[in-house]
């Protein structure tokens, strides 16, 4: 290729000789062809050498790098140093892209200068591997498909799937790219985007097929645990809507708000209280602090409130209290459960 093509596709593997060619034969059936596919090979011991330089040498469009096993971080850095395009898209070796995916998120992105970064719905297979939670978890995703709701919803968990990522690279540029803090890389980089100012889009139709599992890296690396997930979404409070009002208010005394909490106060934040309906919680201490009615902390003055009950329905719920006293979502409160 003489030309730098618009689009760079990043596309890390190791040990995927089960099912990387199907993930470079949904791309090459992109009906998008101007781009390329950045390959690390990072560290792989299994037969995936092989297959990638096979479909390097049936399509110029594949561009290969092996290297030793650094992790997933190191390879997508070096992939995009590699990378050539204005854009950089995702794809994970295990997964499968529909055949419009790359035409529609472009055709996106160029409507409207505004978007940083745009994902699309996606569906799990294989379906009998799918359990309810991940059923769940995939409604949730398909269901923000604006901005707005992407915005809203944050603090719940990375409203766009990593693999549907496509985003200007000189945003990410500009953001220091892919970073290694011991959490999720990918919900990092959609925090430091919005943190910028960045605007999100979605493509709603289902462009993207997520291989679910027991093997998948956010089953099984420390780096996509619960536990990571909060210090991160901790870290990132405490930078933006806490540095407003740094007083908070943890609607929830259970599990998930008291997790919640110890992180809070670990990163330095101050919590004022814990909201409970639950009569035999309500004036007890929990972390040096006491647990009120709703009544009781819709009366406190200068906090922010965190919906932080992990029950189905619970968001919901709090989100109507709140709103039905007056108070803005993303400038009174926010859910991060």
């Amino acid at each position: 290729m003489t030309s730098a093509p618009p689009l760079s596709v990043l596309l890390p593997v190791r040990n995927g000789e089960k099912v990387v060619r199907g993930a470079l034969d949904s791309i090459s059936r992109q009906t998008f062809g101007d781009f390329e596919v950045v390959v690390v090979d990072d560290g792989s011991t299994d037969g995936t050498g092989e297959i990638l330089r096979s479909a390097a040498a049936e399509d110029e469009r594949v561009r290969v790098y092996t290297r030793e096993a650094e992790g997933l971080v190191p390879a997508l850095e070096f992939a995009r140093s590699r990378a050539r395009g204005r854009f950089l898209a995702r794809m994970d070796a295990d997964d499968g892209a529909f055949a419009d995916r790359f035409r529609q998120q472009m055709e996106l992105m160029a409507s409207d200068r505004r978007l940083a970064l745009c994902g699309t719905g996606v569906v799990y297979f294989p379906r009998e591997m799918v359990k309810a939670g991940a059923r769940r978890y995939e409604s949730w995703i398909n269901s923000l498909t604006t901005h707005d709701l992407m915005a809203r919803d944050l603090f719940v968990e990375c409203p766009i799937p990593h693999p549907t990522f496509l985003a200007r690279t000189d945003v990410v540029d500009l953001l220091g790219g892919y970073q290694e803090r011991g959490w999720p890389e990918d919900y990092d980089l959609v925090l430091r985007i919005w943190e910028a100012g960045g605007c999100f889009g979605k493509i709603p139709e289902v462009l993207l097929r997520w291989r679910e599992g027991d093997e998948r890296l956010s089953r099984t690396h420390p780096s996509y645990s619960e536990g990571a997930f909060r210090r991160c979404k901790v870290h990132f409070l405490l930078r933006t809507h806490l540095r407003r009002s740094p007083d908070v208010v943890i609607w929830g005394a259970g599990p998930v708000g008291k997790a919640f909490a110890r992180d809070l106060i670990s990163q330095g934040g101050r919590l004022r209280a814990f909201v409970d309906l639950d009569p035999r919680k309500v004036g007890q201490q929990i972390h040096g602090v006491p647990v009120v009615t709703p009544d009781e902390a819709l009366r406190m003055p200068g906090v922010f409130s965190l919906a932080a009950v992990g029950k189905e329905g619970g968001r919901r719920e709090i989100r109507q209290a709140l709103q039905g006293v007056g108070q803005v979502e993303q400038r009174d409160f926010v859910a991060v459960a």
